[in-house]
């Protein structure tokens, strides 16, 4: 009885490491592929990769939940042989891992509770738990359900009408101020809203058509035209004396 006990337990140890090397192959090629692939890695292979991982861990606890499989719980682990010198075999068994047995590493790697940090961890979260009533947990339930059915329902829409909102989005927001626009449109081509004075600086003399100019009313300009010889200078006949007529309001002086 004893003896096939021992041999169920010695294949039961060895089928479970035979799965465990599968999932720690599958875990290396996508660590792998995370680190030297991003590039070109997409989203549904990565999607592949944990449905993968994710498989092989439920076969595992299969494995473990089986009725032939003895409890591994009732096997209890004892180290016989401690030394702090190097064990070329234990280390040739967890790939370079464990190169040594010693009083440091044993703590580690038989513990079976987690690290006094965690255990304290566990234990504030489960009293903040334990504080909060039924009531508001319900409430932050039913919260996080429609936050996760509305991000679901996103997801889930096509991308096609995705892209039709945020083109109707962009086209119905406003990108400019019409009375700006008017006011620009106007200042320019009618001189709306622009000081009359002309900008300070030197004037040439005997420049054409800067003169002192007179606010308020038309001007009156005369143009000499150059006759006979026997004309005194700044008498013209009034035949060929042009008087040119210009209202203020309907030419800017700056568009002379």
């Amino acid at each position: 009885m004893q003896q096939r006990e021992e041999k169920q337990l010695e294949a039961s140890v060895e089928s479970l490491i035979s799965r465990v090397a599968h999932l720690k192959n599958a875990l290396h090629s996508f660590i792998y592929k995370l680190e030297n692939e991003y590039e070109r890695l997409t989203w549904p292979s990565v999607l592949d990769n944990f449905a993968l991982l994710s498989g092989q861990l439920n076969t595992i606890n299969k494995l473990l939940r089986n009725e032939k499989t003895p409890s591994f719980r009732n096997q209890v682990i004892i180290p016989l042989l401690l030394s702090p010198d190097r064990d070329e075999d234990l280390a040739k068994l967890t790939e370079q891992r464990v190169p040594v047995f010693s009083h440091e590493i044993v703590p580690d790697h038989l513990r079976t509770k987690p690290d006094p940090e965690v255990e304290e961890q566990e234990k504030q979260l489960s009293a903040e738990a334990a504080r909060i009533g039924p009531e508001v947990a319900q409430k932050q339930i039913q919260t996080l359900n429609k936050l996760c059915s509305n991000l679901l329902e996103k997801l889930n829409n096509p991308r096609d009408d995705r892209d039709a909102e945020s083109a109707a989005m962009r086209q119905n927001k406003a990108s400019f101020n019409p009375a700006d626009t008017n006011a620009l449109v106007g200042a320019v081509a009618f001189g709306k809203g622009l000081s009359k004075c002309r900008p300070p600086g030197p004037v040439a003399p005997g420049h054409p058509g800067q003169g002192p100019m007179i606010s308020g009313g038309p001007t009156l300009q005369q143009v000499t035209i150059g006759g006979s010889s026997g004309q005194q200078a700044g008498k013209m006949p009034s035949s060929i004396k042009t008087n040119i007529k210009s209202a203020s309001g309907s030419m800017h002086p700056y568009n002379r």
